[in-house]
């Protein structure tokens, strides 16, 4: 038996994203046409959205050299000198950002992005102490939760409850138990959050930028579905950086998920670590996400397709999703969805569920509908018992109608049998 070391053990021995991935992958494969995929973090199919691919695929390939440059090359680690450029203008002259070429980085998706950063500004340092991860808000997105090489190294904080109506809610920071010890390395945030939907306020980011910025620690912003692209931000939000902060974007919200391609901006000197880490992770990037995309940056393209074709997109999907919800779900069942303020989820809660949502998620997965069980999304606390890590759920609202619509009749069948017994 192979003896890893801890860091082999973290990312070897099996996590709650393999798992959800794998049981998501084997029901694709064996699930039949009758499984509701409502698990995934998979962006919609968006029709305009994949004739602009198409149509960028045909002027790479008709115009010469571009499609071997595509291809046939090794751009530099810190990615392709012109999309860094396009993308530099685009926040500098859109957003008014302090930004140039040195503040940008390229990776291999955004959860490369978060593995390069973590591990490089948390756990053990020269000096013994052990630096952590401080998340003000969770729940938080599953996929950060086993990236340490070295012990766990994320410290969070519960969020305050805030109830709207009937049968909605949202988590708010709470400010007054968040603390700033020496050992926070940075803090981090996803905005929207993956899972909820939620959207930090501007009044809420812009007190976590004065924290980080009295203590001389980075903020980092999760912005894979945000503004400017691919604005997956229903509600009234402002995108947010400055010298002390670290932004990451991603391709795969705005349509191209496969081309596994994450934006780092950053103070120089992180941009400049993240360039020297993908160097000897991976030698260079994908160049294909970059060579799509440069021209609709640099001209300003990518923004009207966000705001007039991507966002309007979800917005519909959230809106029909939430009217399933309300039309579907038994009055006396004790449920409440988060505010949905973007990204690809709804978030329930089941106040008092007599069973856990892991067991809801085995019940459901046996009538073919698939959801991710809110449990994976609470790491950070430590031990503390509190009920509520296990009265959630996240589901996706990106499928095709038919299969969310069904899909959220069978939950609501299924929640109702349990609260009856």
């Amino acid at each position: 038996m192979i003896d890893f070391s801890i860091f082999g053990n973290n990312l070897c021995g099996g996590s709650g994203i393999e798992e959800l991935m794998d049981d998501l992958g084997n029901a694709m494969v064996h699930g039949g046409p009758d499984i509701k995929m409502l698990g995934g973090g998979q962006p919609g199919s968006i029709p305009e959205m994949n004739a602009i691919w198409r149509r960028r695929m045909v002027e790479i390939m008709e115009t010469p050299g571009a499609m071997e440059a595509m291809v046939g090359n090794y751009d530099p680690p810190k990615g392709n000198p012109k999309f860094i450029s396009a993308l530099a203008q685009l926040f500098s002259e859109h957003l008014g950002w302090n930004v140039t070429e040195m503040n940008i980085a390229i990776t291999a998706g955004g959860q490369t992005a978060f593995f390069f950063l973590f591990n490089a500004l948390a756990g053990r340092t020269r000096d013994g102490r052990r630096k952590k991860i401080l998340l003000p808000l969770v729940p938080e997105y599953i996929g950060y939760s086993n990236q340490s090489v070295g012990e766990d190294f994320f410290t969070a904080v519960k969020p305050k409850i805030e109830l709207i109506g009937e049968h909605q809610f949202k988590y708010r920071v709470d400010f007054e138990n968040l603390e700033i010890t020496d050992e926070i390395a940075a803090i981090c945030v996803s905005r929207p959050t993956n899972p909820t939907g939620n959207v930090l306020t501007d009044n809420e980011m812009a007190k976590l930028s004065a924290l980080a910025e009295e203590n001389e620690i980075p903020l980092i912003i999760d912005n894979a579905y945000g503004a400017p692209f691919p604005n997956i931000f229903f509600a009234d939000a402002n995108p947010l950086w400055n010298e002390n902060t670290i932004l990451t974007l991603s391709l795969s919200k705005i349509g191209l998920p496969g081309t596994r391609t994450g934006i780092v901006v950053a103070p120089e000197e992180i941009a400049s670590a993240v360039a020297s880490m993908s160097a000897i992770v991976g030698l260079a990037n994908s160049n294909v996400g970059q060579t799509i995309m440069e021209p609709l940056v640099r001209s300003g393209e990518v923004l009207r397709l966000s705001n007039e074709v991507v966002k309007p997109f979800y917005v519909e999907k959230s809106r029909k999703a939430q009217e399933w919800v309300a039309e579907s779900f038994d009055t006396n069942i004790p449920y409440r969805v988060h505010l949905s303020e973007g990204a690809l989820f709804l978030w329930i809660w089941f106040e008092d569920m007599p069973v856990t949502a892991k067991e809801l998620y085995e019940r459901l997965k046996k009538r073919g509908v698939l959801i991710v069980p809110g449990n994976y999304f609470f790491f950070g606390l430590g031990d503390a018992d509190w009920k509520h890590r296990s009265e959630c759920i996240r589901m996706t609202f990106t499928m095709e109608e038919n299969v969310v619509k069904d899909g959220i009749a069978i939950i609501a069948e299924e929640v109702s049998k349990i609260y009856s017994v």
